[in-house]
């Protein structure tokens, strides 16, 4: 199947970008009509280095910082949480309020503030992540802070459900005993905040229990993909969860369901794939042996004669159209990987059963231009897709269009190491209010929830 190419290469201004695509870019964009709509090319111009040290962004851009961790929680609960990471942005009853349902990453040592043990959400009293929920008046002002669910444990990413609530991913894969917890780890939670949905601080087991990333809903079936981002050999797999309630609302996931795990015959390693365009028809789903892996890994579980098909650095999950998409940050053979990639995008169109490589990225140009080892992505209402970047050196959230043109749209400005040699957190958690005005969007370290305004083109 041919393939189209295009490179993208420049300074980090405002085309420039430090990474190279292969494949059909605007295929990404499936579903969003306003991405379909927006044909603009470039993007809104050179970076301006921000006084106060914190954002930069081109001209014409402002943000505001919402939240920041070590200050304190209006709820009174206590300080805001460290290391934020995955968020999205949901609409409050009456369409009034907006709220952002935020992940804290915090591991067992790690984290200089732990999400506060709150009576009636938290699962383990020695789990120190979880997720914080902000809510915002009509003119963006922070009008509440306060925890949704605590005792869990290195909180990433996760996905929002079509009923208006945040499931959260634990990644990791620790069990009662191990670093202090006391019950096992490795779970998907359901966050609510609507009248009504108030969040139960119990595991949603029968999702599986392994190192969770991201997951996408099936808006006409329910079907939940789920991504693991295991981080040894033989990696992780890609996950769907058949619901008993499927579309059933608040809790209904509760009600258990069927785990399963994909397949690809004659593909046990995603990474060996690097054609773009590359098509798999028949693709299987293979019932998951022990979904709570009791004893072992499921990565390691017995699939039958034909395997189960593993892939290095599996993180983001979004539904477009009628596929899911999801990501593999990178692939390195010296690390047990088939082959070296520097990113993946593949689509899985459930009515047809087929899994499609789309784009492949390329290697970076240089640590100081956007494009880095690239992790969360949104699709944005403005026409393109937005990417928060985990690597080295200086850290952007860059845009891509449709015509595959890369471009920086913010810069962490606060240096975490030291003049000499300076040191920038990444981005995460990047995602639109539902008016698609406002871009929000995480600082890990030091935690910092900005909201971002400017000329967004619609």
């Amino acid at each position: 199947m041919s393939a189209t190419r295009r490179h993208v290469l420049g300074s980090a201004g405002a085309m420039g970008a430090g990474i190279v695509f292969a494949g059909a870019v605007s295929e990404l964009f499936a579903g969003t009509a306003p991405a379909h709509a927006t044909g603009g090319r470039g993007g809104y111009g050179p970076l301006v280095p921000d006084p106060d040290g914190l954002l930069d962004l081109p001209k014409g851009f402002r943000y505001r910082v919402l939240s920041r961790e070590g200050d304190p929680m209006r709820s009174g609960q206590g300080p805001v949480p460290s290391n934020h990471d995955g968020m999205t942005a949901l609409a409050g009853p009456g369409g009034n309020r907006l709220w952002l349902v935020r992940n804290h990453e915090n591991k067992p040592n790690g984290g200089t503030h732990r999400v506060p043990a709150v009576e009636g959400l938290t699962y383990d009293p020695e789990g120190r992540g979880g997720c914080t929920l902000l809510e915002l008046g009509r003119n963006g002002e922070v009008l509440d802070e306060r925890v949704g669910i605590a005792g869990t444990a290195v909180n990433c990413a996760g996905g929002p459900t079509p009923w208006g609530t945040w499931l959260t991913c634990e990644e990791t894969e620790d069990k009662a005993g191990t670093n202090g917890y006391t019950k096992d780890h490795g779970f998907i939670f359901e966050v609510g905040f609507r009248p009504g949905h108030r969040t139960v601080p119990e595991p949603l087991t029968a999702m599986g229990r392994f190192q969770h990333e991201a997951i996408a809903v099936d808006p006409r079936t329910g079907v939940v993909y789920e991504t693991e981002d295991a981080f040894d050999h033989p990696f992780g797999l890609f996950y769907r969860f058949l619901p008993e309630r499927p579309r059933g609302g608040f809790d209904s996931l509760r009600a258990g369901g069927r785990l399963e795990a994909m397949r690809v015959p004659d593909v046990p390693d995603l990474s060996a794939v690097l054609e773009p365009g590359t098509t798999f028809d028949r693709v299987e789903w293979v019932p998951v042996p022990d979904p709570l892996a009791k004893e072992t890994p499921i990565r390691f579980q017995d699939f039958g004669r034909g395997g189960i098909t593993h892939a290095q650095k599996l993180e983001g999950c979004y539904w477009g159209k009628e596929s899911v998409y999801f990501v593999s940050s990178y692939a390195r053979s010296s690390e047990g990987s088939a082959a070296d990639h520097f990113g993946q995008v593949w689509r899985y169109d459930p009515r047809r059963s087929r899994l499609t490589l789309v784009v492949v990225f390329g290697p970076d140009t240089g640590v100081e231009l956007p494009g880095e080892s690239p992790d969360n992505i949104c699709l944005a209402p403005s026409g393109g897709l937005m990417v928060c970047e985990d690597g080295g050196g200086a850290q952007h959230v860059y845009g891509v269009n449709r015509h595959g043109e890369v471009y920086a749209l913010a810069r962490n400005a606060q240096n975490i190491g030291t003049p000499e040699e300076p040191e920038y957190g990444e981005f995460a958690g990047v995602t639109f209010s539902p008016d698609g005005r406002t871009m929000y969007v995480n600082c890990y370290d030091p935690g910092t929830t900005f909201a971002v305004t400017g000329p967004w083109r619609h």
